[in-house]
């Protein structure tokens, strides 16, 4: 089943109705200061994303990036990088 409109809705992949298992994992990396967010992957599980987050992070603290929040997230990102004003 696919529904365009909950596709967006994250917590909705935790609910085995709506889980759709071709889905790949992501690190989502969201910064205050550029403030970004930044998407790495895919992954085939949350284990493999969590691996490789830490490479991530430390790429953004060398480039003086700041305000870092990590989440691990079941979706299809439409874009790597979202630069918010």
């Amino acid at each position: 089943m696919n529904l365009p409109l909950l596709n967006n809705l994250p917590f909705l992949n935790n609910l085995p109705f709506f889980n759709n298992s071709n889905t790949p994992y992501w690190v989502k990396i969201r910064t205050d200061q550029p403030k970004c967010i930044y998407y790495f992957g895919p992954f085939d599980n949350p284990q493999e994303a969590k691996l490789n987050q830490n490479g991530y992070v430390e790429d953004l603290i060398e480039e003086k990036a700041s305000g870092i929040y990590v989440e691990i997230n079941k979706c299809k990102p439409k874009t790597l990088t979202v630069y918010e004003e």
